[in-house]
Parts: structure tokens; sequence; C-alpha cells
């Protein structure tokens, strides 16, 4: 089973994770729009990441787990709109592509991997000790969200087989 974990927004990741193994994790492929040179998620790139990743797996293999993200007290109006469009755009996209999707609050994975209350880092040094293969690529402090990706997919793969 291919458990595709997405840790959704503008600076989000991807992890692709097999068979408890870690396959491979993507920044959220992104491009720039407007004047200002805002950045977006880029839809067409990440349904191409996705399926070269998928084309050799019958979709009913393919598991894809999004984390449930949901306004912020203190965030502000246009950081939310972009965050829920972002959230959309990968809900479309896994809906056109006919692949399962199940959403994960980030208090249930968080709360698995003992993490509530902790700092951002936390989930980084949390992915380096489970799967410490990895760790070369969780070397920066901006990959913690390479590690949210990771450990949402983790979480998954750990629950979702006691429950079947």
């Amino acid at each position: 089973m291919l458990i595709i974990g997405i840790d959704p927004g503008i600076s989000g990741s991807i992890c692709f994770f097999q068979d408890g193994v870690i396959q491979d994790v993507i920044e959220m492929p992104t491009m720039t729009e407007g004047k200002k040179n805002k950045k977006q998620v880029n839809g067409s790139q990440i349904f191409n990441e996705i399926k070269e990743r998928t084309k050799k797996i019958d979709n009913n293999d393919v598991k894809v787990v999004i984390e449930q993200v949901s306004a912020m007290p203190g965030q502000g109006v246009t950081s939310m709109f972009n965050f829920g469009q972002s959230f959309g755009i990968l809900k479309g996209i896994c809906s056109s592509m006919l692949l399962p999707m199940y959403f994960v609050r980030p208090a249930k994975w968080k709360k698995y991997f003992n993490l509530i209350n902790s700092q951002k880092d936390a989930s980084r040094t949390k992915a380096i000790q489970i799967f410490p293969y990895f760790s070369s690529q969780l070397s920066r402090k901006k990959d913690s969200n390479k590690a949210d990706a990771i450990l949402i997919a983790s979480f998954f793969y750990e629950t979702y087989k006691s429950e079947e």
C-alpha cells in the first residue's frame, strides 16, 4: 500500500510512504502569480508528481492522507484564504484521480507521536528518531514540514492497519 501523506499549504510537503518505508518526500510544488509574485500551490505539478508515483499501482492500493486544517486565531484573512485554496486544490486533484482520501486533524497525529504543545521543530526530531535512514533529508530547520508529512503518513500506516 502506498500512502501519500500531505502537509497542505504553500510551505507544506508531500510524503510517499510504502509498506512502512519512506520512498520520497517533496516540498509542496509552488508557482508565482500576479505583480507581487505571490506564491501559490502548483496543482499541475502536484498532479504530475502523484501520477508518476502511482502509475503502476492500483488506486485501491493508494491512500491519500491530508492534514485536516482549519482557521487558526491570529492568522490573517489572506493567508487563511490561501491555505484553504491549497487544501481545496489538493482535494480536487485527488478526487479527479479517483484516489481515496482520508483526513486527519493535527491534534490526532501529534498526540499519537506525543508532540502536543511541542515546538514546530519537534516533529523533525521525531521523524529522524523513527526514520534515521532519512535524516540527511531532514537536516535543516525548514524541513519540519517534510517531517510533518512523514509523520502524517506514518500515523496512518500504523493506525490504519489496526483498524482493518
